[in-house]
């Protein structure tokens, strides 16, 4: 890869980006910021299999379910995903079951949750994702009951984003900077939810942009970068294990969607009829049979960073997560509780495991799979998860633009 295939940002834009990614302004209750999420320190997500959005404590491993009235109702349903590397051209389609794709279904370049109601003028896909996570409940939205941004979803979502846009404005140090960086804002007036979600795109498409590893410096012609073990690990990862029959080209993913049977825990992306808390991935988004239980191949660069993994986090370990692509039915029977990775909520316990072990729901999961069983030995599996190790990026990973020690809102930034 190569800096002429990403999307160029304006720095001005993505400064302001960099402070409204880690200002809690944004959210409903004004108590968690994308960065809670999707922190620098934890390779862009959270290092959690399923999160604890809005209502908890804390960043990373450490964070808390909260406590009182304004604890966590449930978990967030799936993994969240990396950030790395989202501003390159070729990428078309987001979220696990790819619900955000680029298409002209609507007439607003996109096809998404928000529909016809999606706004103009969004500088790419990764802008118009930014949208969705501050309408979410369990994200940063928060009940309805508790603020007027939680209200406005149940009315329709595009009335969220012009409260989240005068919370914005209102700032006089957001103000100048949008004044300063944007040719159509002359005034704190002029600022929308299209300038906040672009500032955010250009500091995310900036900041996680990443391809300056080891591999990156082989294909470059340094054979040197690779040593023995990472380089037997290529060999099989474009050879015998067969990994880049789904992890292709140079973002190492084919952007499709392919069933693991990977176990199913959680409160589930369910349906309006869905007969039990499950997810049926990216069937939910499209409603094709066929869809059942795909879920997109992630990019692979930086990957040894960014664990748990699968879609809902289901290993923590990048050993787990080859094995499990080796034989996924064997992998799918022994699995158990403790390989993810779950902040203990009490007052969930007796729901998270619930669709686990329900043997229908089970026996539907186990007939999915579009990979089949590679016999691989230890050393091999080693050798490739060495290959991934090699994935990850050298200065690319420090960041640009970093944390901020303070945001112009005043409110606590997450680190």
């Amino acid at each position: 890869m190569q800096e002429d295939d990403f999307i160029q940002f304006d720095p001005r834009q993505a400064k302001i980006g960099q402070l409204l990614f880690f200002d809690p302004i944004l959210s409903g209750n004004r108590n968690i910021a994308c960065a809670t999420c999707h922190h620098p320190e934890l390779g862009s997500g959270d290092g959690l299999s399923l999160g604890i959005g809005e209502g908890g404590d804390g960043l990373g491993r450490e964070r808390t379910p909260g406590t009182g009235d304004s604890r966590i109702v449930k978990r967030i349903p799936r993994n969240a995903p990396a950030l790395w590397n989202l501003a390159a051209k070729e990428i078309d389609i987001l979220f696990h079951d790819g619900r955000l794709s680029v298409s002209d279904i609507y007439e607003t370049g996109f096809d998404s949750p928000a529909q016809e109601w999606l706004p103009d003028g969004l500088n790419s896909i990764l802008a118009a994702q930014a949208l969705f996570p501050m309408t979410a409940e369990f994200e940063m939205a928060g009940n309805p009951k508790e603020n007027q941004i939680a209200g406005a979803v149940y009315d329709r979502i595009d009335n969220v984003w012009p409260i989240v846009a005068k919370r914005v404005r209102i700032i006089p140090e957001y103000a100048e900077m949008f004044i300063a960086a944007y040719d159509d804002v002359d005034q704190a007036l002029d600022i929308n939810i299209t300038h906040i979600v672009n500032a955010l795109a250009a500091f995310e498409g900036t900041e996680f942009k990443s391809y300056d590893s080891p591999f990156d410096a082989y294909l470059n012609g340094d054979t040197a970068a690779l040593n023995a073990e990472q380089k037997a690990g290529m060999d099989l990862f474009y050879g015998k294990a067969m990994c880049s029959s789904c992890h292709a080209g140079p973002l190492m993913t084919d952007q499709k969607f392919h069933a693991l049977m990977l176990p199913h825990f959680g409160p589930g992306k369910t349906r309006q009829w869905d007969p039990i808390v499950r997810d049926v991935g990216r069937m939910g988004a499209s409603d094709r049979l066929e869809d059942a239980y795909r879920f997109r191949t992630p990019a692979l660069r930086n990957v040894a960073l960014t664990a748990p993994y699968g879609h809902n986090g289901a290993y923590d370990s990048l050993e787990g997560m080859v094995r499990h692509h080796m034989d996924p039915r064997g992998a799918f029977e022994a699995w158990e509780k403790d390989n993810a990775v779950l902040p203990e909520v009490p007052w969930l316990a007796k729901v998270d495991f619930l669709a686990f072990s329900d043997t229908r729901e089970r026996a539907r999961l186990a007939s999915r799979t579009d990979i089949e069983r590679i016999e691989l030995d230890d050393a091999e599996v080693a050798q490739i998860v060495a290959f991934l190790h090699a994935l990850t990026g050298t200065e690319s990973i420090k960041g640009r633009l970093g944390v901020p020690d303070s945001v112009p809102s005043g409110l606590e930034v997450p680190q």
